[in-house]
């Protein structure tokens, strides 16, 4: 993030993550992997008018949580409300929300239910679908993507490779996105660089 910074300036951030990661500490570390967006915060390097995370539940240590994180300028869109809004309700809301803006786009693998992510070191009951996290990715397409990770994949917790297979079409749907650009048209074919959408074509 920093690296984007000092190239674009301050950029937007979608974080797909079960937890917030806006802790001031944890287990008394400043650097962990549940404090990085309040010191990307600290350091100016969010556009605070550009930030949500996605796919959110799981236990808080209290309501100061979320408080700070209001503070740090974020929205919350729960996984609970990809259930209720739909797949296309959420991608409106981002793109409204990241506008033009160059984007940062951050996924903690966790943010999958442990159903479709078992691989993870802290699953939390209740996450998305992996077929709803790549749709709503599908549906960034034309925006200023220009750097992304996928973190806290854990093979030694997964089974049958279902985490690493989920994660890997997960980089690919983000590698898509920086290579098409800002250029492509939103509402363009949303299925990896050939286009192809199935149920379409001959």
């Amino acid at each position: 993030m920093r690296a984007a910074h000092s190239r674009h300036g301050k950029i937007a951030l979608l974080h797909f993550d079960a937890h917030l990661d806006t802790w001031d500490t944890y287990f008394g570390a400043e650097f962990t992997h549940g404090t990085p967006f309040r010191r990307a915060f600290e350091e100016g390097i969010i556009d605070t008018d550009a930030v949500m995370h996605v796919g959110t539940r799981g236990p808080l240590y209290g309501t100061k949580d979320l408080e700070d994180d209001s503070s740090f300028g974020f929205e919350i869109v729960s996984s609970a409300d990809v259930m209720r809004s739909g797949v296309d309700a959420v991608v409106q809301a981002l793109r409204e929300r990241v506008g033009d803006r160059p984007l940062y786009v951050s996924l903690d693998i966790d943010v999958l239910d442990p159903a479709h992510a078992p691989g993870t070191g802290t699953p939390e009951a209740g996450g998305m679908t992996s077929r709803e996290v790549l749709e709503i990715l599908r549906g960034l397409r034309g925006l200023d993507v220009v750097a992304c990770d996928v973190v806290e994949v854990a093979p030694a917790y997964d089974h049958a490779e279902i985490t690493g297979i989920a994660a890997a079409n997960v980089v690919y749907e983000l590698i898509t996105l920086i290579s098409l650009g800002p250029d492509a048209a939103p509402d363009g074919p949303a299925y990896g660089i050939s286009g192809a959408r199935y149920g379409e074509g001959e």
